[in-house]
């Protein structure tokens, strides 16, 4: 990668704004079309299209940018990198930028004053034999709001169109001019289900823009069981409720208690099932002891026993995996063009983790093993969230048998003045990107965050073509994305 054309980062990094090379247009799009690496973020400041990407074969981190043309077009980059398909419509809605040629230049949040959301055009299909449906954005039970269109010939869907933004709350806005005492209550609230992995997110964005700042191995290692113990209660949630839609309730009954055991056992650090206030800039806000490890330890091991037993009785149910198996299939060519992250790129095939390709923290020191399935369907799916427990328990064990001894963090220097900074991590959906970059006070000027399912909407999308309509809730759910953090 020439690093004339890009400023070349490791997880997490900050650097002067000013060392982002400005390409010509033509040169930037060049570079993002061929760069090996995956967007995650796209986005307008002072008058520039930055651009962030991870590789896909080392660990670094490329940003590079280009000045906004003065008639705010440019030739769009989707047509010939489609993971690019979501930020552009982002950008164009939050900036009025036009990227020309562009397939389908519309909201995703539905944010301009007079728009209402999922008030817009859809795609449509002709035919005597077509007819369309449309799910939501009220769904039966506690969920969160989205909309689905159908478009279909009898029970086959040939298109499924996604429009989301009914919980827009504006959270990078309210973000903008911080660090401030509200920061990180906000940030722990754009994906409630993943409140650890957003904190971490943010408070390593801090640390780096905060210089030498080092945390000790102790609250290094807190930090990374909190992360492990989300990432295992949401994945027994989702098992839990595929066995629900496919009508298998032995198991869908036990997982329900088991995530409650596993939430529980996370509030046993700091009060909180959902690690609220746990990680913190420069540490962790709450201590933990040996006994309480040991206390842990045993809680997790049963909670474990008892899981496998009800996966057991999952994966060994011929007609459970009659539902699973070539359902919601997703290439990994799709999956790779569409720039999938997490354990839906892993369904795929796709060795992609950025707790091991791009490491931080604990991480840096061990990491679970990459779980990868090839098949791209809802048993892959499944199956990537089991084997990613079997590897979580693992990770967790030993650290509670293992704890380091308790140190010194090192203390912040000041915080960097006009400068970007970006951070990585891999929450239990997958990727989670945020990048700053400061005022000449060392202030957020601009802060810019990119939950997993903003890559991720779209494969659900591709996962339902030419299937039956009635798969679709087992489909969405071996996704199970969220629309919050995508509305942030």
């Amino acid at each position: 990668m020439n690093a004339e054309k890009f400023l070349i980062l490791k997880n997490p990094a900050a650097a002067p704004f000013a060392a982002v090379p400005c390409l010509s247009m033509d040169d930037f799009r060049a570079e993002l079309i061929a760069c090996n690496g995956t967007a995650a973020a796209f986005f307008e400041h002072a008058g520039k299209l930055v651009a962030i990407l991870n590789s896909n074969t080392d660990d670094k981190i490329f940003v590079t940018s280009t000045a906004v043309p003065e008639s705010r077009r440019y030739p769009a980059l989707t047509p010939d990198r489609p993971m690019f398909h979501w930020f552009e419509r982002e950008l164009h809605e939050q900036t009025g930028i036009v990227p020309e040629g562009h397939p389908w230049l519309k909201p995703i949040r539905f944010t301009a004053e007079e728009a209402k959301p999922g008030v817009t055009d859809y795609f449509t299909m002709q035919g005597c034999a077509a007819h369309e449906v449309a799910v939501g954005p009220v769904h039966a039970g506690v969920i969160e709001p989205g909309h689905f269109r159908f478009q279909c010939m009898g029970e086959d869907v040939y298109s499924l169109e996604i429009s989301l933004g009914y919980q827009h709350r504006g959270i990078e806005k309210m973000l903008t001019g911080g660090p401030d005492n509200r920061t990180l209550p906000v940030v722990e609230a754009i994906a409630g289900d993943s409140s650890t992995a957003y904190a971490g997110t943010y408070c390593r964005l801090l640390e780096a823009l905060d210089g030498d700042c080092r945390i000790s191995d102790r609250s290094e290692a807190i930090r990374a069981i909190a992360w492990e113990l989300e990432r295992i209660a949401n994945h027994i949630g989702d098992l839990g409720a595929l066995a629900g839609d496919v009508a298998y309730l032995p198991t869908a009954s036990y997982c329900g208690r088991i995530r409650g055991d596993v939430l529980n056992t996370t509030a046993m650090i700091c009060g909180n099932r959902f690690g609220r206030g746990l990680i913190t800039p420069e540490g962790v806000g709450y201590a933990l002891d040996d006994v309480r490890a040991a206390e842990m330890l045993k809680k997790l091991k049963q909670t474990e026993k008892d899981l496998n037993n009800a996966l057991d009785l999952l994966f060994d149910s011929p007609s459970v995996l009659d539902r699973f198996e070539n359902t919601g299939t997703v290439s990994r060519k799709t999956a790779a063009d569409l720039g999938l992250v997490g354990m839906a790129a892993r369904a795929c095939g796709i060795s992609c983790d950025t707790r091991s390709t791009h490491p931080y923290g604990w991480y840096k020191k061990s990491a679970p093993a990459i779980v990868t399935f090839p098949d791209g369907d809802v048993a892959a799916r499944a199956a990537v969230r089991r084997g990613e427990l079997a590897e979580s328990y693992q990770f967790i064990y030993h650290l509670l048998e293992n704890l380091p001894p308790e140190s010194a963090s090192v203390a912040p220097q000041k915080r960097m003045a006009d400068a970007i900074a970006v951070s990585l991590g891999e929450g239990w959906r997958g990727m989670i990107c945020m990048a700053a970059v400061t005022d000449n006070a060392g202030n957020f000027a601009r802060f810019k965050s990119v939950d997993p399912s903003f890559h991720n909407w779209q494969g659900l999308a591709m996962a339902l073509r030419g299937e039956q309509i009635s798969n679709f809730p087992i489909c969405n759910k071996s996704f199970n994305l969220s629309y919050c953090g995508h509305d942030l």
